[in-house]
């Protein structure tokens, strides 16, 4: 059974850094893209970054300049390194990858997952 296990949440000031891990685990043929969202108290979970395969990668406009994403393939484990935090940032971050589950059929369907989440406070 795939799992995506997400460490390295926690408290820290405004000003501070954090770095996100996210470890596929479990019978997988393939990863693709592999990803972070965030989702604040009373807000909609948003899209923070993410990396393909290649090593291509999209960072939104809110967190440019101060969080970079990047991935190990040998690992299946993407992180995250979160830069200059500010109270903004906020939030229970969520590992999300689109793979490949290993099957015995050697039917292979590109199927989405989640991480349980982990939150990360800044505080002022």
């Amino acid at each position: 059974q795939v799992q995506l296990v997400e460490s390295g949440g926690g408290l820290v000031q405004a000003g501070g850094s954090l770095r996100l891990s996210c470890a596929a685990s479990g019978s997988i043929f393939s990863i693709n893209r592999m990803g972070w969202y965030r989702q604040a108290p009373g807000k909609q979970r948003e899209l923070v970054a993410r990396v393909t395969a290649s090593g291509a990668t999209y960072i939104a406009d809110s967190v440019k300049g101060r969080f970079t994403i990047s991935r190990d393939n040998a690992k299946d484990t993407v992180y995250l390194q979160m830069n200059s935090l500010e109270p903004e940032d906020t939030a229970v971050y969520y590992c999300n990858a689109d793979l490949i589950p290993a099957r015995p059929t050697g039917v292979h369907v590109l199927t989405n997952y989640w991480g349980q989440g982990t939150q990360v406070t800044v505080s002022s």
